[in-house]
């Protein structure tokens, strides 16, 4: 894997009903729940960091709601800033290169994969952008 820069990391997203894609990197589940229907083998995970995911209670308050969007960044940024030593472990994974946050949800541009992915830019300097973009998150579309 192709060492990236500080202020260039690759972090990318795709859902997990998704194929895996040979230009992934590493692979890591982010949800709390696996993926209904989907085998481990079907997902070819790195890892599961179900510890990175949102509590059940802002998940279950948030309920996908594009109207609770903002908060619902604010809030969940607030946990991950309480579970160092998971982040500093995924931000480890993106200094070194590639990584691919996989999750379930079928809204692509409100999850916490996209939070999340903000988080770790802000947090290793990188470009973020807050309009979730699926090309620059580089996710499909939703089915």
């Amino acid at each position: 894997m192709p060492m990236i820069g500080r202020h260039n990391p690759d972090i990318r997203l795709r859902r997990a009903y998704d194929p895996p894609d040979p230009a992934d990197g590493r692979r890591i589940l982010i949800d709390r729940i696996w993926p209904r229907g989907v085998s481990k083998d079907q997902l070819r995970l790195d890892a599961w960091m179900k510890d990175i995911a949102p509590t059940s209670a802002l998940r279950t308050w948030f309920g996908h709601a594009p109207s609770r969007w903002e908060a619902f960044r604010s809030r969940y940024a607030r946990e991950l800033d309480g579970r160092a030593d998971a982040i500093e472990q995924l931000l480890a994974l993106c200094r070194r290169g590639t990584v691919t946050l996989v999750f379930a949800a079928r809204d692509t541009q409100h999850s916490n994969a996209v939070a999340l992915r903000e988080y770790l830019l802000r947090r290793l300097g990188g470009p973020r952008d807050h309009a979730s973009g699926a090309e620059t998150h580089r996710t499909p579309a939703a089915r």
